[in-house]
């Protein structure tokens, strides 16, 4: 795998970790403290949301980069030939898919951004829930874009 594949898809998995760390930390904090003292973390809800947002999407780039997507070889045992033109069709509808989420999650973002939408607890602006959203699209579609032109080229 190419040095720039694995520190990207590396920045990816590191963000992801680190969220997904922080989401484990603020529940066990907020059970003991409830079990303890009775005085759980107030919007725990709307942060661990928030950091799987951040967990989700920005691994999603890494799935791409290091081909780590679930696969159900079923053409694989009577088409073997056939793999090779399925994987780029397959990553022509992944570029497109994550350009149309992008998108679509793009116009909601404005909108949520336009009437300033906030979380019902903490009153967090909503806009915080589609950076990682869109980072994780966009990222996403330009590292299945990345692969499909290796695919080409053979790397």
């Amino acid at each position: 795998m190419a040095r720039w594949r694995i520190a990207a898809a590396g920045v990816c998995g590191w963000l992801a970790a680190v969220s997904l760390a922080a989401m484990m930390f603020v529940t066990v904090a907020d059970v003991i403290l409830r079990a303890a003292i009775n005085k759980p973390i107030r919007g725990t809800l709307e942060i661990v949301e928030l950091l799987l947002t951040c967990t989700f999407f920005l691994a999603l780039p890494a799935s791409f980069l290091r081909e780590e997507h679930i696969v159900v070889d079923v053409v694989d045992g009577f088409a073997a030939r056939w793999v090779p033109l399925l994987r780029r069709i397959a990553g022509m509808f992944g570029v497109l898919l994550m350009v149309a989420m992008a998108w679509q999650g793009w116009i909601a973002a404005r909108d949520s951004l336009l009437f300033n939408d906030v979380t019902s607890d903490l009153a967090l602006p909503r806009i915080w829930y589609w950076v990682p959203v869109l980072a994780g699209m966009i990222g996403a579609g330009i590292a299945a874009a990345a692969m499909l032109f290796l695919w080409k080229s053979g790397k």
